[in-house]
């Protein structure tokens, strides 16, 4: 079925690969359900068949349209010209009236190129972040500013991000600030009452809601982060609990064997440290909510942690969500064992420190970006009239 000369509500392709495109492009796959003028489409590109379809079923989503991608070496180009391909098929095949592409990934850069080139409108969801540093983090820095040349509309999380795309020349109508769909997302799962996946996980919570314990989430994924920097973090890790009598670590390990190793051999005889398989987005989303402190080099927990009033220590030596450390409910602390630990001790020695961290709410958004971002595609389809206002995200108080 195609969208064009049918009279029906026009389609829009809502192109993702990874975990945290899916949880980015839920909510906005739900707001233009709801609205009922726009048809979402969801597209699973491959990179991450599992995660992406297991992120979705928090949502109660699932793609409409999976590609089959061949991967045999892994390697960034194999993917791209692949994924590139495969969305030209579909684009040909369905010609949607716009095509939503969300952050930073490799299948974002493939969703951007394909729309392009078949002169579908691109929509960049989450559009201007910038670490200002090629390297760090690679290649999703240089991802970002690529898919920025081709978009026809850029939907900024925050007024830094919007002000990132202006010194880029970047600027106009067509750039607004809509906040950040991770918030959505988050507050959406975490209000869920339902049991975790891991039955030790329910034990844990059941602790920290007694106030029997404290939680200390731990997540480092990134690839510079392998080796040595892992190391660091997690001697740093063993410390803390050895330090602090009454928290409990869970520790999600990435899933490439030579990481799981070296995160088992540093933690795996440690009481009161849990190391487990990556984490269900809903059993991370809970944990979250929990959580006393965070030390992480994720980007969505950055924008998901404040909106629950827990500060987190990020695992990096720059950030592209610099608003987090602008607002003080981050801190950036790389990776080196003495500064990781020395800050950890401070704010779970510290509880006024602490809580004056996230005290101004989430820099990231309200809870609403879906909703903005569906109205934002209506008016660039002119379905709307009404330009939605440049800056309308707010900060929300953190979740109690």
């Amino acid at each position: 079925m195609k969208s064009e000369g049918r009279g029906e509500r026009p389609e829009i392709h809502l192109v993702g690969g990874t975990r945290p495109e899916a949880v980015k492009l839920a909510p906005v796959a739900s707001a233009m359900a709801r609205r009922g003028r726009l048809r979402p489409v969801i597209v699973a590109s491959g990179q991450h068949p599992l995660l992406f379809e297991q992120a979705l079923t928090a949502f109660d989503q699932r793609p409409e349209i999976r590609l089959d991608v061949e991967r045999r070496t892994g390697s960034q180009a194999e993917l791209l010209g692949h994924t590139v391909n495969a969305l030209d098929a579909v684009f040909a095949d369905r010609r949607p009236a716009a095509v939503v592409v969300q952050g930073d990934t490799t299948t974002t850069l493939a969703g951007a190129l394909a729309a392009f080139w078949r002169r579908i409108p691109v929509v960049h969801l989450e559009a201007g972040l910038r670490s200002h540093d090629l390297a760090a983090p690679f290649p999703e820095e240089g991802n970002r500013r690529l898919v920025g040349q081709i978009s026809a509309l850029h939907l900024a999380p925050t007024a830094r991000a919007a002000a990132n795309l202006a010194d880029e020349g970047i600027a106009g109508p067509d750039v607004l600030v809509v906040g950040n769909t991770s918030v959505d997302a988050v507050l959406d799962v975490a209000a869920k009452a339902a049991p975790f996946s891991d039955p030790r996980l329910d034990a844990l919570a059941a602790r920290a809601r007694s106030g029997r314990s404290r939680l200390v989430l731990v997540t480092a994924h990134r690839r510079e982060a392998w080796g040595r920097p892992l190391d660091e973090v997690l001697v740093a890790v063993r410390t803390l609990v050895a330090t602090h009598r009454d928290i409990e670590v869970v520790l999600p390990a990435h899933p490439n064997p030579a990481v799981r190793e070296q995160v088992d051999r540093a933690l795996g005889d440690v009481e009161r440290a849990l190391v487990t398989d990556p984490l269900p987005y809903p059993d991370l989303a809970r944990l979250l909510g929990l959580a006393t402190l965070v030390l992480s080099d994720s980007g969505g927990i950055q924008e998901e942690a404040p909106s629950f009033g827990v500060p987190v220590l990020v695992l990096r030596d720059v950030t592209e969500r610099g608003e987090a450390v602008e607002a003080g409910c981050a801190l950036l602390v790389g990776t080196d064992r003495e500064r990781v630990l020395a800050t950890a001790h401070h704010l779970l020695t510290d509880e006024a420190a602490r809580v004056a961290m996230t005290s101004r709410g989430n820099p990231f958004g309200d809870g609403r970006a879906g909703e903005r971002t569906e109205h934002a595609v209506a008016w660039l389809l002119g379905l709307d009239g009404r330009r939605p206002a440049e800056l309308v995200s707010s900060a929300v108080e953190p979740v109690a």
